[in-house]
């Protein structure tokens, strides 16, 4: 009974919105205007919408673009518009523009008008977690309705894969079409990464052959009486013992960058380690994921999609998770079987894309001893071959020129053509 009073309300919010949405209709469209947001606007100038956006300016200096923001003080370029991400805010700037660009779920009771096009650039592809559709039981009602209302209005979903052509429409239930041009995001990631290891080292102080492996565990997300929250866990990791096995067995001087998830950054305080004192430093408030990432030499996560780009661009990536079965039991399914105890396997990815004969190209350590005795058998030649293999077997779409694709398509539509 909860839960469908909430659903209900959220329905009447929904409404209220809309109506805001129609009453802006009294305003033209301007041709050349592209909204953007991130994250439910809770993020600033960053994943694949970021990219997107620094490709159409260079090719369409006229084009305005307006940025919908929770937090007035993210920083963007010059030339993109920063407005509030209200109720009146997000039915204006969307309703007066021709094309609307967004990582995640527009809001609840968004009305697209005749004449505009949308474009979901999603805030992942290939992922460990199941979404939509895939979680059964664990995809709410209300998850639902969000859901289909927002793909409903799609007009494209950028992808990168074969394997995203099989599980996006249970996903993110949509079966419109699909802009097969790999993540944008990962342009940054493609090719000669130096530019960006120096950034990273220059903006913390660290000398240029300084070693960073990146730890980035992805949010626990629940519901209650069908309402999401978001909150994290303490961590069970042993940055100190990591550290000092990654110096003993690559050699060198080894930093710890922290990154928590964007929907869990705007309220993170920044983790404290006597023990870890001028080896740690946070970037969990940085806009921009991937600039981080393209400057790391080693990525390790629980259930990150992020994974996947680390080991595409040559980054090795492993997985930490301690809590595989509880986990998987709290979210109604994973991807991939992540148990390294066969008792405790979960759910094996070939129930979600039998098509594809695939095993996790990553190592996977449920406590600190195992992490650190599969670090100890890292082989790096081994690695490259499997994440080769793998990307091969997923159909990816990486080469560094995905912006370019979505923003001859976004070109496209800006000229109804």
């Amino acid at each position: 009974m909860q839960e469908q009073n909430y659903i209900r309300w959220r329905k009447i919010k929904a409404w209220g919105n809309r109506l805001a949405f129609y009453l802006c209709r009294v305003f033209p469209i301007k041709k050349h205007r592209i909204c953007v947001a991130t994250f439910e606007g809770k993020g600033g100038f960053g994943c694949n919408p970021k990219y997107i956006v620094e490709e159409l300016h260079r090719r369409h200096p006229d084009y305005e673009f307006i940025w919908l923001v929770k937090d007035g003080t993210k920083e963007f370029p010059e030339y993109i518009r920063k407005e509030p991400y209200t109720v009146w805010g997000r039915a204006y700037w969307m309703s007066t523009a021709k094309v609307w660009i967004d990582n995640y779920r527009t809001h609840y009771g968004a009305a697209k008008r005749k004449g505009q096009y949308y474009l979901n650039t999603n805030h992942y592809t290939e992922g460990i977690k199941c979404t939509g559709l895939l979680r059964g039981e664990g995809f709410s009602r209300m998850a639902y309705l969000v859901s289909k209302a927002d793909s409903d209005q799609m007009d494209a979903l950028v992808t990168d894969s074969r394997w995203c052509d099989v599980v996006m429409p249970d996903s993110m239930l949509f079966h419109g079409r699909m802009l097969k041009t790999g993540a944008p995001r990962c342009d940054i990631l493609y090719g000669d990464r130096c530019a960006a290891r120096r950034r990273i080292r220059e903006k913390h102080g660290l000398p240029q052959d300084a070693h960073i492996v990146m730890y980035a565990p992805t949010f626990r997300e629940g519901a209650k009486n069908g309402k999401r929250s978001v909150y994290s866990e303490a961590w069970t990791l042993d940055f100190v013992r990591l550290l000092d096995m990654l110096e003993a067995k690559f050699g060198g001087k080894w930093y710890l960058c922290l990154r928590v998830h964007p929907q869990l950054a705007p309220t993170f305080r920044q983790y404290k380690n006597e023990a870890l004192a001028g080896r740690i430093f946070d970037e969990s408030q940085a806009d921009d994921m991937y600039e981080v990432l393209a400057g790391m030499d080693f990525y390790i996560t629980d259930y990150s999609s992020a994974i996947f780009e680390a080991g595409f661009a040559g980054i090795p990536a492993f997985i930490y998770a301690d809590d595989i079965a509880q986990y998987a039991h709290d979210r109604g399914a994973l991807m991939w079987n992540l148990a390294t105890d066969p008792h405790e396997r979960v759910r094996n990815n070939k129930a979600v894309t039998p098509q594809f004969d695939l095993t996790l190209p990553f190592p996977v350590a449920s406590d600190n001893e195992e992490l650190l005795e599969k670090l100890q058998q890292f082989d790096g030649n081994v690695y490259h071959q499997t994440m080769e293999k793998f990307t091969q077997a997923i159909g990816l779409v990486f080469d560094g020129k995905a912006s370019a694709r979505v923003a001859e398509k976004i070109g496209c539509w800006m000229e109804d053509r």
